[in-house]
């Protein structure tokens, strides 16, 4: 099932305190960037957030682990009730931004 384009509006507008926050969408879902880096996905309607050490320190016991989609990595399953809270989930993707690697440039052949 493809994650509606509201949903992933909704959550954009959830984290408009930062800059340089923007959603791309992909193969009908949407990947989350903050500072040029994925940070999340939005698969299925639901925001899975990559997992860090500080980031799962600021959650706490408040998510489930689980796959955005067959075969990817555990994220963090971020309940729509921590969503609507705009500046803890602004916090949480603040940390996991700064803790996620910038990403591997390609080199032109």
């Amino acid at each position: 099932m493809a994650t509606s384009p509201s949903t992933a509006d909704y959550i954009l507008d959830q984290l408009m305190s930062l800059e340089r926050v923007a959603v791309r969408k992909m193969f009908g879902e949407y990947a989350l960037y903050c500072d040029g880096k994925v940070v999340a996905l939005i698969c299925d309607n639901t925001l899975f957030v990559k997992i860090t050490e500080q980031g799962k320190a600021f959650v706490g016991k408040r998510y489930e682990e689980g796959a955005a989609y067959p075969g990817a990595k555990p994220s963090m399953m971020i309940d729509e009730g921590l969503i609507e809270d705009r500046e803890w989930l602004s916090q949480l993707i603040r940390i996991t931004s700064e803790h996620v690697p910038k990403p591997k440039t390609k080199s032109t052949k």
